[in-house]
């Protein structure tokens, strides 16, 4: 206990360390830099001081994203979202604009384009914008997926805040070089932005195997139904009907997609219905009381 004590003391404000630590950064000794990082933030955590490891945490992660250090910026990004956890700090917007300016640090390249697969040069730059792409969006992913871990068990929506469902799920989609449209679908179906889920998924109907346009559709559809959001399960649909006809596509036409209509259609009915009833019911009652 004393010594528990005496760690405390001696510990000195974060601030201290945080400017310590990006003089390193900026001396090029990202490695060094990101050993410090760690080892600091976890004397805090150790002497029971979250909110100055989280200042470290976030300060860190943010230098090593800006300086393109990947790994470093995502290894202490997902630090921050555990200890956010492991200090059971409320779910708020204070706290969740701290994850968000972490995740905007995450770059967005785009794979080169147009190149030459015959050339030796050509090929090795591909291949390894690929893998920097996966890199980062492993990175990215494992720390909003711990984030919404943490949101989900202190105080936002049981299945995690929707707003870092839908940071995950547009970086996801924008960032994979080879997208799983099933599981970028997984988040943005438990986030906010069913335009946003509808562009992507125009987007994608341009570039996948022929007969996967309306089974990525209607799986979205039934996702959104399977956790009772008919709304933007509507809106989808309308959104992603809207924007094909903009961009003069076809809107893919299959048993799937009219299953999946009249499907929309059964729900809507069957809640004008229950509304009906519902009034109807409270109608009678009042006609019961006023009779007294």
């Amino acid at each position: 206990m004393f010594r528990e004590r005496v760690r405390r003391v001696i510990l000195p404000p974060a601030q201290e360390n945080i400017d310590k630590l990006e003089k390193v950064i900026k001396e090029g000794n990202y490695y060094g830099a990101q050993q410090m990082y760690k080892s600091t933030s976890a004397r805090y955590v150790s002497a029971e001081r979250y909110s100055d490891a989280l200042n470290v945490l976030q300060s860190g992660a943010c230098l090593q994203l800006d300086k393109a250090q990947i790994t470093c910026g995502a290894e202490l990004s997902l630090l921050f979202a555990e200890t956010l956890a492991k200090a059971k700090v409320s779910y708020d917007e204070d706290t969740l604009d701290r994850v968000r300016k972490i995740y905007k640090k995450f770059p967005r390249l785009s794979v080169p384009q147009h190149l030459d697969l015959a050339d030796d040069d050509d090929l090795q730059k591909l291949s390894e914008a690929i893998a920097a792409a996966k890199t980062r969006v492993e990175g990215c992913s494992s720390f909003l997926k711990a984030a919404i871990k943490w949101s989900a068990e202190f105080g936002a929506h049981r299945y995690g805040s929707p707003e870092l469902h839908d940071m995950l799920a547009d970086y996801m989609y924008s960032e994979s070089p080879e997208v799983d449209i099933g599981k970028v679908s997984f988040h943005f179906v438990r986030g906010r932005n069913p335009k946003k889920f509808a562009s992507a998924l125009v987007n994608f109907m341009g570039k996948c195997y022929p007969g996967e346009d309306d089974l990525a559709i209607v799986r979205a559809i039934l996702m959104y139904l399977s956790l009772g959001n008919l709304r933007d399960a509507n809106k989808l649909m309308d959104e992603v009907k809207m924007e094909v006809e903009l961009k003069n596509l076809n809107f893919p036409s299959s048993e799937l997609t009219q299953f999946v209509n009249y499907l929309l259609l059964t729900y809507l009915m069957k809640l004008q219905r229950s509304s009906m009833a519902f009034d109807v019911e409270i109608l009678s009652r009042g006609l019961e009381i006023s009779s007294r």
